[in-house]
């Protein structure tokens, strides 16, 4: 039977209702420490999150057991080839029991006579998060794609449905979902080369949007939904994309040219401001500050030839005001980050909801930093200006995209410090103080199998504060059967 508790399950559901007690004899603590995959130790978790199974890293056969001390209940858990699997609803009690303290956990290896226990670790157990992500499953390519999807995870279990595949439209390419205020109800994203059109969603309201206009560069590219869900920022961008022969970051997408636009939801018209659009600039990754008042980009100076100098092309952080009343801007921009005085470049800047604090990806030069190894996340607290290197956050490869949980605690950024060539989901816990934790995996069933066979990067994780109801099929069918609107 495998990853059972002592010795029914149905039998330990009863005992932890009743208060439990361990099973295993003679244990011997020693000062010695066991690895476990995933890194699970000390780490600050949701009280929602899904169970936190690991395998341990070691290479023999023994058999394996946990001792779970919590504030009421001390348990035994016993491994399946080195594999401990929770139960789903014994680990929902045990979370909410504990909210605001930490568990502890103590491995124990089989002896001859007793139970061998290594050094113990914590988990501890703080606010709730957002009960879903949802992120982009796509093979780390370059150019050309087969399969892609975007997909929904419900945090609370480890339940994934698809939010669309592209196998079902015309193998076309799906990017850049994003969400107004983490709603599920108020959505977009892209689809390029086949059926290429916005797909808009709001309040059950669907559109198929054509936003290339005679007066952009382009149509719609990296969005970002203004609080009120009746604007969203947008990216206008002419990039291209090279690869290196021996250079570790692999491959290089650079802005020819890039704008800032914001496009009106309810009028379907594109409009800017020439501090947005300068020739001069390469402006690109908007965001709106929470209270909507202001919009954040990053900005770099043109050079004079691409990709010679890509190298040369390091984006500031930048901000303007916005009056959504008048849909007019400021007319002066203020800069966060100063790339020509720092020497750096800003990428994906991301507020808290709560206004208070700013996390942007930083590295050497260029923008699309999900490929430079040196790319690392910094957070700026906007109350008192301070800016800190998110070092517990970050590793000795990419840190990338991010976003924050509704309630302003949590952050999700993908990393790929695991093998270099697929990024992961990972979540940290950001106290009201901007003091980070250190981050965890997203949770799996044997997680250590299932991370190893996973052929896919994880793209753009967001949380979501609910599930995305409209189906696949009817996305689908949406896209193929509807005519695009022209915005103006």
């Amino acid at each position: 039977m495998r990853n059972r508790l002592f010795p029914l399950v149905a039998f330990v559901m009863v005992l932890c209702m009743a208060g439990c007690t361990p099973s295993m004899q003679n244990v011997r603590q020693t000062n010695e420490v066991v690895e476990i995959y995933p890194d699970y130790k000390d780490v600050t978790v949701p009280v929602n999150i899904a169970p936190l199974d690991f395998e341990v890293l070691v290479d023999s056969d023994s058999k394996w057991g946990v001792r779970v001390i919590a504030s009421e209940d001390t348990l035994d858990y016993y491994a399946d080839a080195n594999v401990f699997s929770f139960d789903e609803g014994w680990w929902k009690n045990l979370l909410s029991k504990n909210a605001g303290q930490s568990i502890q956990f103590v491995l124990c290896e089989r002896e001859a006579d007793g139970w061998k226990a290594y050094q113990p670790f914590s988990v501890h157990v703080a606010e709730e998060i957002d009960p879903y992500m949802t992120y982009r499953l796509i093979p780390p390519g370059y150019s050309l794609w087969k399969e892609m999807g975007i997909y929904q995870r419900h945090l609370e279990s480890f339940e994934e449905t698809a939010v669309y595949k592209n196998e079902q439209g015309k193998g076309n390419c799906v990017n850049c979902h994003s969400f107004c205020n983490r709603n599920p109800e108020r959505m977009l994203f892209h689809f390029r080369s086949e059926l290429a059109a916005t797909y808009l969603f709001k309040d059950g309201r669907k559109e198929k949007l054509d936003t290339k206009t005679d007066h952009t560069l382009s149509a719609l590219v990296y969005p970002y939904w203004h609080p009120s869900g009746d604007f969203v920022a947008f990216s206008v961008n002419k990039t291209f994309q090279f690869l290196h022969m021996k250079d570790p970051n692999r491959i290089e997408v650079c802005d020819d040219a890039s704008d800032v636009v914001v496009y009106d939801v309810n009028r379907r018209e594109v409009f800017t401001s020439e501090l947005l659009n300068s020739t001069d600039e390469y402006e690109t990754f908007p965001t709106f500050s929470p209270d909507g008042k202001s919009l954040y980009y990053c900005s770099a100076h043109a050079v004079d030839s691409m990709p010679q100098q890509y190298q040369n092309v390091k984006y500031s952080l930048c901000r303007i005001s916005f009056d959504e009343e008048n849909r007019t801007f400021g007319t002066e921009v203020d800069t966060i980050y100063s790339a020509p005085t720092e020497g750096r470049s800003v990428s994906f800047p991301r507020l808290s909801p709560d206004g208070r604090f700013l996390v942007y990806t930083l590295s050497d030069y260029g923008n699309f930093s999900i490929w430079h190894k040196d790319a690392d996340l910094y957070m700026v607290d906007l109350a008192t200006g301070d800016t800190q290197r998110l070092d517990i956050l970050n590793s000795d490869n990419v840190e990338s995209y991010h976003s924050w949980s509704s309630n302003s605690r949590w952050l999700v950024f993908s990393s790929r410090r695991e093998n270099g060539l697929y990024t992961q989901p990972y979540i940290a816990y950001i106290d009201e103080n901007g003091s980070p934790r250190k981050p965890f995996l997203l949770p799996q069933r044997n997680p250590k199998s299932f991370y190893e066979a996973q052929m896919n990067a994880y793209n753009i994780p967001e949380l979501v504060n609910g599930k995305i109801e409209i189906s696949s099929r009817e996305i689908a069918d949406f896209a193929i059967n509807e005519t695009a609107v022209q915005v103006e």
